[in-house]
């Protein structure tokens, strides 16, 4: 006589293939679902570009030959003058290297003109720099002793 098997506890291969499968779908759709906030992103553009001025502007008082600012929708970049009328950029300078913006498209607006001279004086006129991905809105500031900061 054979002895009675004892019902067995725990789930079947199936149920926990379902199961697994429901948790992959909804954590599919969360990370589908979340997005970096444009707002954040410009902060960190406004920050990075602040950042990045002050670090240009102490270059160019040392070397005593001004740097240029230049930017466009896609990102922006710093060159040098060398004197005998080439150009040199900081490819190889990670603070002043080309730098594409996280926010694209980026609207910029500096308030003289289109490019920012950074030059070895050490008192310059303030200058206020606005950043707008279209629908938000931020400004970098540089005040008359160069500090530079976001708003």
């Amino acid at each position: 006589m054979d002895a009675p098997h004892p019902a067995q506890a725990g789930f079947t291969l199936i149920e926990l293939m379902v199961v697994l499968v429901i948790v992959g779908i909804a954590s599919a759709a969360i990370s589908l679902s979340i997005r970096p906030d444009p707002l954040q992103l410009l902060r960190k553009d406004a920050e990075r570009l602040a950042q990045a001025i002050q670090v240009a502007q102490a270059e160019a008082r040392a070397d005593g030959r001004p740097i240029l600012w230049l930017s466009d929708s896609k990102g922006y970049k710093f060159i040098r003058t060398d004197g005998q009328g080439g150009k040199e950029q900081f490819n190889g300078d990670a603070q002043l290297r080309p730098t594409r913006w996280q926010s694209t498209p980026m609207q910029v607006q500096l308030d003289r003109g289109k490019t920012l001279v950074l030059d070895a004086e050490w008192i310059a006129p303030p200058m206020r720099l606005s950043l707008s991905d279209g629908q938000h809105s931020i400004g970098v500031v540089r005040s008359a002793n160069g500090e530079v900061r976001v708003q």
